[in-house]
């Protein structure tokens, strides 16, 4: 009985040490978006070969780029176009971790136009339904196009009810829903537009304490200054994340380092394991990278992050 006591005790004890004391974080998956693969045509085996051996575990795929190709309108194509992807990449070894859904003036899931919106999730479900071939862990979806003035209110209403019609539906295919912060450091785009939902810390707390408790978050650091904040506030709601460099007012989509972007990756990281305890995917969504890149700048921002730590 003493043992036992002593056992429990012990166990109590290390349930209050934080998670990485005294060994450094694990290393996550490298991954990156389809962009980076180019054309649909040059998604090979061949061609994720190059990428595994490069260190790229797991893959993004754009919804858009696969499934609303205007020459790809039969349905049976278009599943034997996932097959094919979903077998050249687990030959690979490389893992379908997202599927980011289409998104546009006429697809956004927050118009209070019911036509349009009532189209925008049917759409998404009968995208779903192609997911399921896929089997990805997480779908990701744009909480809105750019908005009228005035709009706000109406349309995260709008957004909620389309998440939660579209919820059920993902379920179906065992993938987790989560909603992308977008670019907005300013209200109002022009005279004609405000910037789309989620441009703010604030905003993406508000709109996601309306969600399902199901629904998380997706942190792109090109999309918001201080990415890090974002990802604080958010806590063990964030799922997955698109890595580029930016400066919060323009779609840089850059790699780390290379120009315009100012984000601090030690803060990002610092925020990711220990605010986040994020465990997923580091995925990269840069316009252009060669495949060795995203592992080498991941390794080097670990480093960093261990030797702050130090």
């Amino acid at each position: 009985m003493k043992l036992l006591k002593t056992a429990v005790s012990l166990l109590v004890l290390l349930v209050g040490i934080p998670v990485f004391a005294g060994q450094p974080a694990p290393r996550l998956k490298v991954g990156s978006s389809s962009g980076i693969f180019g054309p649909v045509s040059n998604w090979t085996y061949e061609t994720f070969a190059e990428a595994k051996k490069a260190g790229i575990d797991a893959i993004e795929i754009s919804a858009s780029k696969l499934f609303l190709d205007k020459e790809m309108t039969d349905d049976k194509q278009i599943e034997a176009r996932c097959r094919r992807l979903k077998r050249d990449l687990k030959r690979a070894g490389i893992e379908i971790w997202s599927v980011h859904m289409p998104y546009g003036k006429e697809i956004d899931l927050s118009q209070t136009d019911e036509a349009v919106r009532q189209k925008s999730v049917e759409l998404n479900r009968r995208v779903l339904r192609f997911c399921r071939i896929l089997s990805p862990r997480i779908v990701l979806f744009h909480p809105s196009w750019y908005l009228g003035h005035g709009e706000r209110d109406a349309r995260i209403a709008c957004l909620v009810r389309s998440v939660g019609e579209l919820l059920p539906d993902a379920k179906k295919i065992g993938a987790e829903v989560v909603i992308e912060n977008m670019l907005g450091y300013e209200l109002v785009k022009d005279e004609n537009y405000e910037r789309p939902l989620n441009r703010t810390v604030e905003e993406v707390l508000h709109i996601m304490s309306l969600m399902p408790r199901e629904v998380n978050a997706a942190v792109d650091t090109n999309h918001i200054d201080n990415p890090e904040l974002l990802i604080e506030a958010l806590g063990t709601r964030v799922k997955t994340i698109h890595v580029s460099d930016g400066d919060g007012r323009n779609e840089c989509h850059e790699l780390p380092w290379q120009g315009r972007g100012d984000n601090d990756w030690v803060a990002v990281l610092k925020a990711l394991y220990e605010d986040a305890r994020y465990r997923g995917v580091f995925m990269y969504e840069v316009k252009k990278a060669e495949f060795p890149e995203l592992k080498a700048c991941y390794d080097k921002m670990y480093e960093q992050y261990v030797q702050s730590k130090q």
